[in-house]
């Protein structure tokens, strides 16, 4: 499974570390939503591959918001992205933000009435749609600067990725 932040913050940045934000919540979620064995932290980021996860971000330069994010650069990232996913084939992306599924609906290869549904429906969760093979679950963004979602509303979502994850592998060991 691939996980897939909007762009680096400016303390990740600084610390060369996924989801450092003092405030940022992922790390912590991992853990309550049962995806990772154990607690982890932003510097543990690279043990993420012990655990079957991989991690990037739609936008490789740093600032500290998405406000002045280019619509050229989304446009750029996914290019990026999709090569990813093509070329490693998880079997899930994990949007990291609804903000990073509004961004790609336009940009994915769907019938106008596909993309007219997803635009719809930017809820977190999984997805009506798959990415070369790749299913997408969309989680809401764990910064402390999302007043979008409550903590046991994300950590609801958190959980059912994991559930899904649990199931997906509980069937392909069969």
């Amino acid at each position: 499974m691939l996980f897939v932040g909007i762009n680096p913050g400016v303390r990740s940045a600084e610390t060369g570390h996924h989801f450092a934000g003092y405030s940022n919540r992922f790390w912590k979620l991992l853990w309550e939503a049962g995806l990772v064995p154990e607690p982890i932290t932003y510097q543990d980021d690279r043990r993420l591959t012990e655990f079957g996860f991989g991690i990037t971000n739609l936008i490789a330069r740093p600032t500290p918001g998405i406000d002045t994010l280019s619509p050229a650069e989304y446009v750029a990232g996914w290019k990026v992205l999709e090569r990813k996913i093509k070329k490693f084939k998880p079997a899930v992306v994990a949007l990291v933000g609804v903000t990073v599924w509004r961004a790609i609906v336009p940009l994915l290869e769907v019938d106008e009435e596909t993309r007219a549904m997803l635009r719809k429906s930017p809820c977190p969760g999984l997805q009506p749609v798959t990415v070369h093979g790749a299913r997408i679950h969309v989680l809401p963004n764990p910064s402390g600067r999302n007043a979008n979602f409550s903590y046991g509303e994300m950590l609801e979502a958190f959980r059912a990725l994991s559930q899904y994850l649990t199931a997906k592998n509980a069937k392909g060991a069969k």
